[in-house]
């Protein structure tokens, strides 16, 4: 299918004239899935839009909380930043109305110059009634972003500080702060956080991809941070050797290499009320360098058992074709994107029954 100016002009019509974001790839209206979307699974969609009219934003909150309603999503994890009174109790009654739930991404306070702003937007999740808000504490990917351990150690530790200033601040106001495995620590070292702040308002945002990356196995970094659940990143991965290492692409759910039903069922069992959310980014496959000295700079305690462990996996799930995005037109991109979504949504709401 190709995306004409046609359609992106009949798709604006219908956003201007009613709020709703009908689905490029079914006329159909989707049947519902308890599973929400990170904002991150449209940017694509988002930038298609802006082409055409560039001052409306997919990503302000009810905008793409109605959107992800439209493609039968159970809810959304948006920024939300600091909305006033009128603006809150319209996200909050639409919510509501359609029983669809809400996840905050919040930035930790950085220092104590920004607690007024960190705790303004914990002020609004809380009013909006957010089931957590998402928050990372360490830049980019720890074999890529850091060059030595002491470098790692140093933005680790200015990690555990910002939490340790958000901590009054979420108790305060009883919002729950899921941190997420975002390559960043291995998950002993994110379990030792949490066991270090004490917190029954710091948690995790589990993701079940990431870990794999820092040669955790899938399902052990899901049954780790399973107890301290606030949210969940639910996404599959494609696998694929290459001489230093590793491919890994995000892929939709059911098609990639992990037992996501086993991951579920285990975060249901530990959380039962935890709502998932699908974090999918179109995109190229992510290079794992893991064969490579520059790689184990930052990690030179890993046992070699899990790195055993993770290349025999990848060898055993590798596959022969990886999603190429980068080199697609923009409409194509768009295409791949929304079509990933639909197709992880059916398969949660009839494999994975959330």
């Amino acid at each position: 299918m190709t995306i004409t100016r046609r359609d992106t002009l009949r798709l604006l019509t219908g956003v201007w004239a009613t709020g709703s974001f009908p689905g490029l790839l079914s006329a159909e209206s989707p049947k519902r899935t308890g599973m929400g979307l990170v904002l991150y699974c449209c940017g694509y969609r988002r930038r298609w839009i802006q082409r055409e009219k560039p001052d409306f934003d997919l990503f302000e909150p009810l905008t793409f909380l109605k959107h992800c309603e439209s493609l039968g999503a159970g809810g959304m994890q948006a920024k939300l930043g600091v909305i006033n009174n009128a603006g809150v109790r319209q996200l909050r009654e639409y919510a509501e109305s359609r029983n669809l739930f809400i996840d905050a991404i919040v930035s930790p306070p950085k220092d104590a110059g920004d607690l007024s702003r960190f705790e303004a937007e914990i002020k609004t999740a809380r009013a909006v009634v957010v089931q957590a808000a998402r928050t990372t504490i360490i830049p980019g990917r720890r074999y890529e972003r850091f060059k030595t351990l002491a470098e790692f150690r140093e933005f680790e530790k200015r990690g555990r500080q910002m939490l340790e200033r958000a901590a009054p601040i979420v108790e305060k106001h009883r919002v729950p702060f899921a941190v997420e495995n975002h390559k960043d620590q291995r998950i002993d070292e994110r379990v030792a956080l949490f066991k270090h702040l004490s917190s029954e308002f710091i948690g995790a945002c589990v993701d079940t991809g990431n870990s794999f990356a820092l040669l955790d196995g899938a399902q052990e970094a899901v049954e780790a941070l399973a107890p301290f659940a606030f949210t969940v990143h639910l996404k599959d991965q494609a696998l694929q050797a290459y001489d230093d290492g590793f491919l890994l692409g995000d892929i939709p759910l059911g098609q990639g290499s992990f037992d996501l039903k086993q991951m579920v069922d285990t975060l249901k069992k530990v959380k039962p009320g935890v709502r998932f959310v699908l974090e999918l980014i179109t995109r190229d496959a992510l290079k794992v360098p893991c064969l490579t000295d520059e790689f184990w700079d930052t990690l030179p305690n890993v046992p070699a058992r899990d790195l055993a462990r993770t290349m025999r996996f990848v060898r055993q799930h590798s596959v022969k074709h990886l999603q190429q995005v980068s080199s697609l037109p923009l409409e194509k991109q768009v295409k791949l994107e929304e079509s990933n979504v639909f197709a992880s949504l059916k398969y949660a709401r009839e494999q994975l029954k959330i």
